[in-house]
């Protein structure tokens, strides 16, 4: 996974019945157990706030900018496409 903004890995330990929801959860949801933590820890202690969105973007601006190793766009994009394609129909 590719984040756009700083992260820390830390360990978290949880009884054997909220892993297993966890676990259960994030595969109905095809979603990874790590997501699913993040998002309820969002919720419940809130969510990055306008201002550090707004950094974040302005620091990733351009991040691409001098990358000769993508190929055209519309190729790139094609590719992004129909990876999210296959995705669905194995659904």
């Amino acid at each position: 996974m590719m984040y756009i903004h700083r992260v820390t890995r830390t360990q978290l330990y949880l009884d054997e019945a909220v892993h297993q929801r966890l676990t259960r959860l994030a595969k109905q949801q095809g979603r990874t157990l790590s997501e699913l933590v993040r998002d309820a820890l969002a919720r419940v202690y809130g969510a990055v706030g306008p201002a550090e969105q707004l950094r974040t973007l302005r620091a990733v601006e351009g991040l691409w900018r001098d990358r000769d190793d993508l190929g055209g766009t519309h190729a790139y994009v094609r590719r992004l496409r129909s990876d999210t394609k296959r995705s669905q129909r194995s659904r």
